[in-house]
């Protein structure tokens, strides 16, 4: 039996700015990754995620990002491994502090934006991240790009590691995405992307934009669900996976 975690980006409101359909994506997901005031995000609103994602039972993870919120956290920053150790823990601390209100533990750590495209090329900036969530607490789970350096530090510093890969996004022939920046860089065709994410989950394998099959380990797929079209997406992939006898669940429930 396959078995592969769905994951959404969620939290990411900020006072009276509203982005994102939360209580709609949260529905059709098993693992949230919450905003934790940086890059997106409030205190009010990670906590009401938080108490959103406890109701559905959908396990919950930090998503921090660099302090960049014009930014959306999108626009790389020059930090020092030490700088980013602390940020990670000031952030996971945070959103901690929310869950153990709620009597919830925090499942995994997702980096956001620049610091997880960053993270996934540069082994010492990795290396600082499943530090400093190792230092906090060694059983969170790091949740990283599949075929990166984030993943590959997690495991040499002792963390339980999950891949990531994205359902509307091309591959280059390293395994890396390609570029927003580049045409075809994003998938619009649903049919085509989910097909694509079938074939990561049950063969191991995505055809890179440059024609050829590259090996890949998809353990959880990223779905975005800002708008009424992703949100109709999220319930589509969902069920096609289903089709496919492949199981969903949580990352916490396979790896171990």
């Amino acid at each position: 039996m396959f078995k592969v975690d769905l994951n959404s980006d969620l939290g990411e409101s900020f006072g009276n700015y509203k982005i994102g359909l939360d209580e709609e994506v949260i529905k059709y997901v098993t693992s949230v990754n919450v905003a934790c005031g940086w890059h997106a995000g409030d205190a009010e609103v990670m906590e009401n995620t938080i108490k959103t994602a406890k109701e559905n039972g959908v396990a919950i993870g930090a998503h921090p990002g660099f302090p960049d919120l014009i930014g959306f956290g999108r626009r790389n920053l020059s930090v020092s491994p030490g700088e980013m150790k602390a940020y990670i823990k000031y952030q996971l601390g945070a959103l901690m502090a929310f869950a153990k209100a709620e009597g919830e533990k925090i499942q995994h750590v997702k980096p956001h934006g620049a610091m997880y495209n960053m993270a996934a090329k540069d082994l010492t900036l990795a290396t600082a991240i499943a530090e400093a969530i190792y230092e906090v607490d060694k059983d969170i789970i790091l949740l990283g790009l599949a075929n990166s350096e984030l993943t590959r530090a997690g495991e040499q510093v002792g963390l339980k590691v999950a891949n990531e890969v994205f359902a509307d996004r091309a591959y280059n022939s390293d395994g890396t995405l390609v570029a927003r920046s580049k045409k075809g860089s994003v998938i619009h065709d649903a049919d085509v992307a989910i097909s694509r994410v079938i074939k990561m989950v049950k063969e191991g394998k995505v055809t890179a934009i440059t024609g050829e099959d590259v090996n890949i380990n998809a353990q959880s797929i990223c779905v975005h669900g800002d708008n009424p079209d992703a949100v109709k997406f999220v319930k589509e992939i969902r069920r096609r996976l289903q089709e496919e006898e492949i199981e969903i669940a949580s990352i916490s429930n396979f790896i171990k």
